[in-house]
């Protein structure tokens, strides 16, 4: 496949676009190689400092829920709460617990400096160009809210979410689920024809074309590939224009 240019006019003008974050704003790698590494190495010291902090007691009641639900999926999680994360991360479970702890190890990755958020250089342009025709941008991603905005916040370009209205996370619902769509088009107050979304990931495509979205297959580099779908294709986000 190669990128083609998707217009944001349309008999429906464009009055927002959700975008994925892994694969699609930020490279792959930079989400297995640095992010999920960084939490697993800092998790069981995380759990024993932090573990009376109400952030830090919520992310654990929630996984501690998941838990409990998992045998029911035949499925035999290790007990202790450290070997439990680890456990989640090695199996890159999309857990709404695992991701909000993450997401608070995270924080504390890039306030020391350690980690800093990662992004495709069109990406920034692109974000400064729709927001100047008065487009509003959000973020879709699996990964926790404060995960989104620790990421955009801390750029080699600069704090991004100036740029950003806000953001989504599996609250809403799973990826994969036109409902989830449907409820952020809801929540927008924004007609679903009038919103693009852009990922790589084609069941997420399918779910937002389902529910009326507008929707775009996002290409980089390494990307794996998808047959099947007539989606228009971009490369880049500069090859989405006016």
């Amino acid at each position: 496949m190669t990128g083609v240019a998707v217009s944001l006019s349309s008999p429906s003008p464009t009055r927002a676009i959700v975008l994925d974050i892994e694969g699609t704003t930020t490279p792959v790698e930079f989400v297995y190689q640095v992010l999920f590494p960084f939490a697993r190495t800092h998790a069981a010291a995380f759990l024993q400092r932090e573990s009376e902090s109400a952030a830090c007691r919520a992310a654990i009641d929630q996984l501690r829920a998941e838990q409990a639900r998992d045998p029911e999926q035949h499925l035999q999680p290790p007990a202790r709460m450290p070997d439990y994360v680890l456990w989640l991360i090695d199996r890159d479970r999309k857990s709404r617990g695992l991701k909000a702890l993450q997401g608070l190890i995270w924080q504390e990755g890039f306030r020391s400096g350690e980690l800093r958020g990662l992004v495709y250089p069109d990406v920034p342009r692109a974000l400064e160009r729709w927001r100047a025709k008065g487009i509003d941008i959000y973020i879709y991603s699996s990964g926790s809210v404060l995960a989104q905005q620790l990421l955009f916040g801390s750029t080699e370009y600069g704090d991004l979410t100036k740029f950003l209205k806000g953001h989504f996370d599996t609250a809403v619902g799973p990826k994969s689920s036109a409902n989830s769509y449907r409820h952020i088009a809801e929540q927008l107050e924004i007609a679903p024809p009038q919103i693009l979304f852009v990922s790589d990931v084609a069941a997420e495509l399918d779910a937002a074309h389902d529910a009326g979205l507008r929707v775009a297959l996002c290409v980089r580099p390494g990307s794996a590939p998808v047959d099947g779908r007539m989606y228009p294709v971009v490369a880049s986000f500069d090859e989405v224009v006016d």
